[in-house]
């Protein structure tokens, strides 16, 4: 019997990618193109095509672990949550609330970041929750807010990007890490409009633009300062939009004003008549967008850096128009929902702020206890993994291989082991599931149901296609195991969808409002864009609940009403008024900065970091994969040939990278795409070519995000000894 085609999204970055999983025969799944989902429109990359590998009971865990004599051993469900449950109640007792930390990851759906959140406020009590998100858009969405009131990864959906004037990219290499972003680009340049990228290499994004800008790791912020003096200096400021709509400017141009062309030129390496060329171009159309990506946020003024792009977007009068505006491409699956319902240190769900007295007031209620037994803002994602085996003594994690993916990852590996006690719930056996006391088995994309919310802002539904393999239990089930052991009961459902709906009620009226999406809404549209607010007369959510079951099972054709009122979603942000008291977008007068570290005598280079279009992230789960791993089978150093003849270096030959935090060694890619001054390494791989044992977790002040994106180092060549 032929099997019927489940329509779902691929499980890795935050295009969510539609995809369709067809169960075979003969065992396994099939992936094939889905053609509806406007983002992809059927396209998919090498890791999308190839993701039901890791489905494979051969490449994942199938059974709880735990600790004995030092080696991980195989153990049932029962003594594995009881093992956990009594390790955080010990460690409660004797330590108080806040010794116990939970970690989540950007990966995890809206139900289980929601239910995570809840689980380490109502359950454990403490404040001392955040996730690797932190690592991923945190400066962005610092910046966002702080400018429109408001964080969403784009504030209009990719689709508007082949019909504006003129695109500024700054530190994205779309075409590896989002590869069928990539077609919008290319049309937006089919259709007449312009591409410019800022990046240190010339990557296969770049090489795809107008104008490539290649400034010095870590002064992408001088680098807007000098746009927008340039845009002032040249009678460009659209000032009829600045009256009307934004405040702070007199300020912010003031600021500007001191990063004339010359002195940006010393600063960033880029010539001047490049930055002329970019104000031009950028000014030349009537719309135009700034989008950026890891490169300038992960740095220690990162939130100051995105700042001054947004403000040279509000100059201009390009931001909250059509066609126009500033955006974040988003990183992770769900890094936009998973900064939004909870599991970071300072929120609540619905992106409400965890210290303002409204908002636990709100969410409170829903979760039926009182405002003031929830804990207050805890510590941020670095800081909280510095904590470890000290002020925090247990830690429950969930979706997140900071081993790997954390900076100064050495230490941070040190103190996961200090730990008294570590519990990881995972797909795969991470390098941090290796640390674990307690490691426990959890459903993937593929075989469970649940919501994400895309880059675009667009909530979107995964559907179970699969059966998972015997033993393995989802997330959802974890936490209603533990909250029960722990004494809390009620409160914490398995079924993903019962979960959504008290989300849905949680996120009511605060910026991130979801309370008029459900399941058959998601399915019926093909996801639908927050905010969207419940509208009054419209079908009661427990009606929209009923039909919603129904329709994940029997899919679109089961439905035969719909709401008599709905909110349509909110595609397009702030095209009326901005998300601030007075509707008015914030210029923040900002000046450029050094980086946290920068080169000497000792350490001479700059390292920057980022990811190859064959892996993902921490590599956890690519690296599983056959495919992926013949085309990208480990770390290398990229460094310019003007560097490499100086040390005397061939391509393929082991080269040392040392930092102030650590040493790594990879082969040597010698390339002219790269910048004279600094090398270039990617991040997904542990052991001795582990990128972010080199990193530098200065943080920025605003957002907490570390500098991953710069540090001093110095290369050495390594000895290599015959036979070894």
């Amino acid at each position: 019997m032929e099997k019927t085609p489940t329509p779902t999204h691929c499980p890795y970055c935050a295009l969510q990618c539609g995809m369709n999983i067809t169960p075979l025969p003969q065992g396994g799944v099939e992936v094939t193109e889905r053609a509806d989902f406007p983002v992809n429109r059927g396209a998919l990359c090498g890791k999308g095509r190839t993701a039901a590998e890791v489905l494979s009971p051969a490449v994942r865990l199938t059974t709880p672990l735990v600790r004995e004599g030092g080696r991980l051993v195989e153990a049932d469900w029962p003594e594995a949550l009881d093992r956990i449950a009594g390790r955080l109640a010990a460690t409660r007792e004797r330590y108080g609330p806040d010794a116990l930390g939970v970690f989540g990851g950007g990966g995890l759906t809206n139900e289980k970041a929601y239910t995570l959140g809840k689980f380490a406020r109502v359950v454990l009590g403490t404040s001392q929750i955040d996730y690797n998100g932190r690592f991923c858009m945190s400066s962005a969405a610092a910046a966002g807010t702080r400018a429109f009131g408001l964080d969403r990864g784009l504030p209009f959906p990719l689709e508007d990007i082949p019909r504006t004037g003129c695109v500024i990219l700054v530190g994205s290499n779309l075409a590896e890490t989002m590869p069928p972003s990539l077609r919008f680009f290319t049309e937006l340049r089919e259709n007449g409009g312009t591409l410019i990228v800022v990046d240190p290499r010339r990557t296969r994004t770049a090489e795809q633009a107008d104008l490539h800008l290649a400034p010095r790791p870590g002064t992408d912020l001088a680098l807007a300062l000098g746009l927008l003096h340039l845009v002032v200096a040249e009678g460009r400021t659209d000032e009829e939009y600045i009256r009307e709509r934004t405040t702070g400017w007199e300020e912010a141009r003031a600021a500007a004003m001191a990063h004339w062309p010359e002195y940006v030129e010393r600063i960033t390496g880029v010539p001047v008549p490049l930055l002329r060329e970019a104000v031009r171009m950028f000014c030349a159309p009537e719309a135009a967008m700034v989008l950026t990506a890891r490169g300038p946020e992960q740095q220690s003024k990162g939130t100051d850096t995105v700042g001054a792009w947004i403000n040279l977007c509000l100059a201009t009068g390009r931001a909250g128009r059509p066609l126009s505006g500033y955006g974040c491409l988003t990183g992770q699956g769900n890094g936009q929902g998973g900064r939004e319902h909870g599991q970071k240190a300072d929120q609540l769900p619905g992106y409400r702020k965890l210290d303002d007295p409204a908002a636990r007031r709100h969410v409170a209620g829903v979760w039926g206890v009182d405002p003031d037994s929830l804990p207050g803002p805890g510590r941020s994602a670095y800081e909280l993994l510095d904590a470890l085996g000290t002020d925090v003594r247990a830690l429950l994690l969930m979706g997140s291989n900071p081993v790997v993916s954390a900076p100064r990852a050495a230490h941070v590996e040190e103190r996961l082991r200090s730990l008294d006690f570590l519990a990881v719930a995972d797909v795969v056996l991470s390098e941090t599931a290796e640390l674990a006391d307690v490691v426990l088995p959890v459903t993937q994309w593929a075989e469970e149901t649940g919501t994400t919310t895309s880059l675009e802002g667009r909530v979107l539904l995964r559907r179970r296609a699969v059966a998972p393999p015997p033993g393995v239990h989802s997330d959802l089930y974890v936490l209603h195991e533990l909250a029960a052991r722990l004494g809390v009961e009620k409160g914490f459902p398995t079924d993903p969808e019962e979960v959504f709906a008290e989300l849905r009620r949680a996120s009511a009226g605060g910026p991130a409002d979801y309370s008029g999406i459900t399941y058959r809404r998601l399915t019926e549209e093909n996801g639908v864009f927050w905010p969207c607010p419940e509208e009054p007369g419209g079908t009661s959510r427990a009606e929209d609940g009923d039909a919603a079951s129904s329709a994940v099972s029997a899919g679109p054709a089961a439905h035969d009403a719909s709401p008599s009122v709905r909110h349509p979603g909110t595609p397009r942000l702030f095209l009326d008024r901005f998300a601030t008291p007075d509707g008015r977008a914030r210029f923040v007068a900002v000046a450029h900065r050094a980086t946290a570290e920068e080169p000497d005598a000792e350490y001479p280079l700059l390292l920057t970091t980022g990811r190859v279009v064959s892996q993902y992230q921490s590599g956890a789960q690519t690296r599983r994969v056959a495919e992926l791993n013949a085309a990208a089978p480990g770390p290398f150093v990229e460094l310019h040939p003007r560097l490499a003849a100086r040390l005397g270096a061939a391509d393929g030959e082991p080269l040392a990278v040392v930092s102030r935090r650590g040493r790594a060694v990879a082969p040597a890619r010698i390339t002219d795409t790269i910048r004279p001054d600094t090398v270039f390494m990617p991040f997904h791989w542990p052991g001795e070519g582990r990128a972010n044992t080199l990193t530098n977790p200065a943080l920025d002040p605003t957002s907490r995000m570390p500098e991953f994106k710069s540090c001093a180092v110095r290369v050495e060549r390594v000895e290599v000894v015959p036979g070894s």
